[in-house]
């Protein structure tokens, strides 16, 4: 039975320890005052008040600011109050230099005993307002709603009120008032009177400043009592509020009749008549709260314990530990687990207060517990460990108890490994009072170390020394079987053979083949019959061990070492990774990436193929690069975009290409006629024997930099000068003096010349001290990341050089150097790092801890600047953070799309609509421009929709000429300079009604006569989207549009006379034909020689002739399947389209078709039988599409009279189109 891990805790305020040892009560230590968030104004004076109690004398109070301790005597303006105070005077700020704003905390020392930190205050110093967007006047009519809006902005967010002809109106908020100031500083003014006809201002105020806004006039207009349309003055916007306090949700509206408002939860409708309206929201902010708290615990040294730690809230909260006051790291000591915190092999200096800190954006909350240590009651090593037997399976041991046993001992452990094996197994003895034990399963011939340790009610004691042993050989069994042989046979298989053994103690029943994956472990075996075996499905370029045991019938034999052998290569079976492009100059791209994984190269890496294709143009190029991770593509066209691909290459071929990535060359290179700008910020940190700066480049981007110049000397800034590269962001001055006065100077450069410098100074520091934590404090001041003060006497150097590289959109790779390594030795302790990064406005940061000296961080969002710094960790001893690295992830197409799709109609223009929408959430970088999406059917694949591009970042679209009465959906998606994010959902919308009325005997179709110059031009089939309006349209005989259309509508009345007439004499003719019609059905003949009576419409004269007469023996009329056919027909070859230009200008023209007149195209081809059998459903269809467009129904004839041919050819726009004359059957 295998010995588990005891865990030796005890926890409790009031519980004795066991043995005789006495136990040490815990300390009461808490708060009564901590800091609250204050907002101040520069120049002013800020006091923070702490105030904390013990019942083991007054705690010591100190304070930090960022993480950082502060140290009254550095600068005078801050002073520490004999309450425990902080007073800080002449409070310092401005654009560069904030170093009174961020978060404090104040610290509760007990001498001896350890310390306890407060909540965090937020400290604010508030800036200048600003009024975003002024006042303007607006005119209501009398009984409507109002709104003035005062749009300031300032940190924090000032308070506005408004004043009416220059005097106060109430700053209450009355939901009951007509005049209401809302949250957001809006002046609402619902049924407006005469008397609020007035001018009107706003007023913002906050601690820092006061704006007045424009003058705004309110004119109250009478009411005309015509009907207005609903409008929106104030949506109701997402709001956020604490558990338990009220939230408003803004809205207004103006029209005629006065709008009723009504609002609803969920599903849920909420009777109000308000407009403004106070309930608790259901979306709301929690403060993080403890579902369990970690206690006050006793431990004993050399045990693990666990302190409890769950919280709960809304966001959820993040939970952090502190002992001391000091950050808890994790490393193989302190492991946070779920919240809880893990202490693994406690120690003396573990004692102290922990306190478990739950932070979110609704607040902060804390819980403390202390940790007492107690000694001496572990039992002492067991004596005089032997061995009883050894056989070749099995070792019998046995000892004497130990010598202090410190209560009673409940079990033995028995620890033995095998030597060149480094793993150690245990075992258990069965009875408490047993004092040997039986170790099986060993194998013959080989050499082990044992180790015994007893256990009492407080845990594992001290382990006895070790003794070595070496089983018995094994004489009955196989020896080791000769001569094996193998070979790879593939990259994936691997041929072994062998010979049998020379004694085998009797009949070998089988061999027992076992492969072990070398770096990995994993081993796997298999029971062979002859003398040879093929190992398949291995993995490809891996080395494999193999061995082989001959069997009997007494087990399995020995065997000698094992053989190493690796399978063969083969072509990658994964691309390269962390791809990324860079564009360096107008002209050039330079690719970088990095190998595949490991495991799928399948052998060395012996170059990449780099694959380039400039988009819209077919073909691509090819570069192999053999030594590097990057290459740069020169002579590239400039404003052109390109795409770039990398495959891994071996000895045997390329491996797959990773995807096309997309990068666009600028129009023009960056600015070098005029000289850098200086650099944003410069930092340093001085050492005994050196000076580690830190910069970030200039602020405008558009200015070349080709590198950097510093400067540096004793008392002058120009005694030695160094030039670096333009990316770096780091330099490290060496061999300097200590205890010396250096002042340092940077500035960038380029072909125009050098640019204004920054200069800093600092003093390295003496041999003797060579960091003293009391000094730290002075260069922390004003750093933005907290820095843990070290408990001991010699902290660590934390790393250097820190550098951030951006690999792809949603990764960066971190990188430092650890100057206290001793040069040209290693290390012979493990060292962990942990990196901790956040966004610049982030208030909180993720750690990743290793043991390498970088690191890559995943999960990044794109297009989003992160900030880097490294810390150190060796036993119990850490480094403050390192200086900062920033980096900026590329972009990505968008991973979102955008949101509140909303379709509105045209007041007065049914053909036109007007789309809105909102950006999309995970815009991964700059917006370029949208793709809107629509169509008549949304099961169409999407490749079929119409596409309208949309440039910029407009938010609204007008799609014109749309169909009537019609059904569109609407799609829409964004797309920035990396591609095109997802499609939205569809969002249906149907057009205004086309008048359709029944006739008596037919159908009257109300059709349009768009009329350009006589043209017939060709429109899409009936059922597809029409392209969209706004291409160049004739213009040069406007004029004659207006004959057109006076003419047409004169015309109109003869035609709809003629027609009636038609119709009638029709229906009566159709009695008296009937019986002639049925016989003439019977007779043989083809239905193709059937042609219907026709009438044609001459576009000059539009009279309406007969072109053919029936004769006597041809039946009268066309079967039902026929007209169905014809209609079919007709269906497919309705072309008729105008430009925009004539879309208001169409003369409606209502034709009257009657039962046995249906519209119908004739060709001499005829029509097929599949057609008949869909006739009646293609012609219902078919006068379904009539309704729902704008096209008139004009059939193509095969034979037109000789006057009318010369007349189209002369008008027609397409001269290599067959002229068309249309008529109407």
């Amino acid at each position: 039975m295998k010995a588990k891990r005891h865990i030796n805790a005890f926890q409790g305020r009031h519980t004795e320890a066991p043995g005789s040892d006495a136990r040490r009560s815990f300390v009461e230590l808490r708060f009564v005052l901590e800091p609250q968030d204050a907002v101040t104004v520069r120049g002013g004076v800020l006091q923070l008040d702490c105030e904390a109690r013990s019942d083991q004398g007054v705690p010591v109070i100190s304070w930090k600011k960022d993480g950082v301790l502060l140290s009254a005597v550095v600068d005078e303006r801050r002073q520490l109050l004999s309450n425990g105070s902080l007073l800080v005077q002449n409070v310092l700020h401005s654009r560069h230099h904030r170093p009174d704003e961020g978060s404090y905390q104040c610290l509760a020392t007990l001498e001896g005993l350890g310390a306890i930190v407060s909540r965090t205050a937020r400290v604010t110093v508030a800036g200048p307002l600003r009024v975003v967007v002024p006042t303007e006047s607006v005119s209501a009519h009398l009984g409507d709603t109002a709104l003035l809006r005062c749009e300031v902005t300032g940190e924090p967010m000032p308070v506005v009120r408004w004043q009416k002809n220059r005097e106060d109106l109430p700053l209450t908020f009355d939901p009951d008032s007509r005049v209401v100031i809302l949250p957001s500083g809006s002046l609402q003014v619902s049924r407006v009177q005469p008397p609020d006809s007035a001018t009107y201002r706003c007023l913002a105020e906050n601690p820092s400043s006061s704006r007045s806004g424009t003058d705004a006039d309110l004119r109250v207009l009478p009411e005309p009592g015509l009907v207005r349309a609903l409008t929106f003055l104030q949506r109701p916007q997402k709001v956020t509020a604490l558990q338990g306090r009220d939230a408003v949700l803004e809205c207004s509206a103006s029209g005629f009749p006065n709008p009723s408002f009504y609002w609803m939860r969920g599903d849920e409708l909420i009777q109000m008549t308000v407009m403004v309206l106070f309930f608790s929201l259901s979306l709301f902010s929690v403060p993080p709260q403890f579902l369990s708290y970690p206690s006050n615990t006793y431990a004993y040294e050399s045990t693990d314990i666990e302190m409890e730690c769950a919280v709960t809230g809304n966001p959820q909260p993040t939970v952090r530990w502190v002992k001391n006051g000091e950050a808890v790291i994790p490393s193989d000591y302190f492991q946070i687990v779920g919240g809880h915190l893990q202490i693994l092999g406690l120690v003396r200096s573990d004692e102290g207060f922990y306190q478990c800190i739950a932070e979110s954006e609704a607040g902060n909350s804390q819980a403390m517990a202390q940790l007492i240590l107690l000694s001496g009651v572990l039992p002492s090593a067991p004596r005089d460990v032997a061995p009883v037997l050894v056989s070749s399976r099995f070792v019998r041991l046995g000892w004497r108890p130990p010598e202090e046993t410190r209560g009673t001992v409940l079990t033995y452990t028995v620890f033995f490994s095998e030597e060149g094996i480094n793993r150690e197994r245990s075992v258990n003895v069965t009875e408490a009072e047993g004092l040997q034990l039986t170790v099986s399963n060993l194998r013959p011939e080989a050499t082990y170390s044992f180790r015994v340790v007893a256990y009492n009610e407080q845990g594992p004691g001290e382990s006895s020394e070790a003794i070595r042993l070496s089983t018995q050989p094994e004489i009955l069994v196989p020896g080791p079987v000769e001569n094996l042989r193998a070979e790879a046979a593939s990259a994936s298989s691997i041929q072994a053979s062998w010979d049998p053994p020379s004694h085998t103690s009797g009949p070998v029943q089988s061999y027992r083949l076992l492969w072990t994956e070398t770096s990995t472990g994993k081993e796997q075996n298999v029971e062979v019959v002859g003398l040879s075996y093929r190992m398949e499905g291995l993995k490809k370029f891996t080395e494999y061990s193999l061995r082989v045991l001959a069997v009997n019938r007494h087990g399995p034999g020995l065997s000698d070492k094992d053989m190493l052998i690796t399978t063969l290569s083969d072509v990658p079976s994964a691309s390269p990774q962390n791809i990324s492009l860079e564009v360096v100059y107008s002209r050039s791209i330079k690719v970088s990436w990095q190998p595949p994984p490991a495991n799928t190269q399948n052998g060395f890496i012996t170059g990449y193929k780099i694959r380039h294709r400039k988009t819209g143009r077919r073909g691509e190029q090819e570069a192999i690069e053999p030594n590097n991770l990057w290459y740069l593509f020169t002579g590239l066209e400039k404003g052109s975009q390109y795409s770039f691909q990398v495959a891994a290459m071996t000895v045997n071929g390329s491996g797959p290409s990773s995807e096309w990535h997309t990068a666009e060359t600028p129009e023009n290179d960056l600015d070098e006629t005029q000289v850098p700008n200086q650099p944003s910020s410069l930092h340093v940190r001085p050492l005994p024997n050196s000076i580690i700066m830190s910069w970030t480049p200039p602020l405008n981007p558009n200015i070349l930099v080709r590198g950097y110049i510093i400067g540096y000397g004793v008392g002058s800034p120009y005694a030695e000068t160094v030039r670096v590269d333009s990316k770096q962001r780091y330099f490290s001055i060496e061999n300097l003096e200590p205890s010396s006065h250096y002042v340092i100077s940077l500035k960038a450069f380029n072909n125009a010349g050098e640019g204004v410098p920054l200069y800093e100074s600092a003093v390295t520091r003496s041999m003797s001290d060579p960091l003293d934590p009391s000094d730290d404090d002075l260069f922390h001041l004003f750093d933005k990341y907290p820095t843990p003060i070290p408990d001991t006497s010699t902290p660590m150097i934390p790393p250097v050089g820190v550098q951030a590289v951006a690999l792809t959109s949603d990764s960066v790779r971190v990188s430092w150097a650890d100057n206290s390594i001793p040069k040209n030795q290693k290390s012979s302790e493990v060292r962990y790092y942990s990196v901790k990064w956040k966004t610049s406005h982030s208030t909180s940061g993720k750690y990743k801890v290793n043991t390498t000296l970088s690191h890559t961080v995943t999960g990044l969002k794109p297009n989003t600047m992160y900030e880097f710094s490294v810390m150190v960790t060796k036993g119990r001893k850490s480094s403050t953070w390192s200086m900062t690295a920033h980096a900026t992830t590329y972009e990505a197409a968008p991973s979102s799309a955008p949101k509140d799709l909303t379709v509105i109609g045209r007041e007065g223009r049914p053909r036109a609509i007007l789309i809105s929408w909102q950006p999309p959430l995970e815009a991964n970088g700059r917006i370029t421009g949208y793709i809107l999406y629509y169509t008549l059917d949304k099961n169409m694949p999407i490749d079929d929709w119409v596409m309208e591009p949309i440039s910029g970042d407009r938010l609204t679209h007008q799609v014109m000429d749309l169909s009537l009465d019609t059904v569109y959906y609407f799609r829409i998606q964004a797309k920035n300079a990396k591609g095109v994010g997802p499609l939205s959902e569809p969002v249906q919308y149907r057009t205004a009604k086309v008048s359709v009325t029944e006739a008596d005997g037919g159908v009257c179709v109300c059709v349009s006569a768009l009329i350009n110059h006589m043209l017939l031009i060709s429109e899409p089939p009936i059922g597809q989207m029409r392209p969209p309006h706004g291409s160049v349209t004739p213009q040069k005989n406007s004029n004659l549009l207006v004959i057109i259309v006076v003419s047409v509508g004169a015309v109109t009345v003869v035609v709809v006379v003629i027609v009636a007439l038609i119709c009638t004499r029709r229906s009566s003719a159709q009695q008296r034909k009937k019986r002639a019609t049925h016989s003439a059905g019977k007779r043989k003949g083809s239905q193709k020689d059937l042609r219907p009576p026709d009438l044609w419409i001459h576009h000059e004269e539009m009279e309406l002739k007969n072109m053919e007469k029936p004769s006597s023996s041809a039946p009268s009329g066309p079967t039902a399947n026929q007209r169905a056919r014809w209609a079919a027909r007709a269906a497919t070859q309705v072309r008729l389209w105008a430009p925009e230009a004539l879309v208001d200008s169409t003369v409606c023209v209502c034709v009257c078709v009657c039962q046995q007149l249906k519209v119908m195209w004739f060709s001499s081809s005829g029509a097929d039988g599949d057609e008949a059998s869909s006739s009646i459903s293609t012609l219902e269809r078919t006068l379904a599409a009539c309704r729902a467009t704008r096209t008139k129904m004009m059939i193509p004839m095969d034979s037109q009279p000789s006057n009318t041919r010369k007349l189209l050819h002369s008008n027609i726009s397409h001269p290599h189109q067959e002229p068309k004359l249309y008529r109407l059957l």
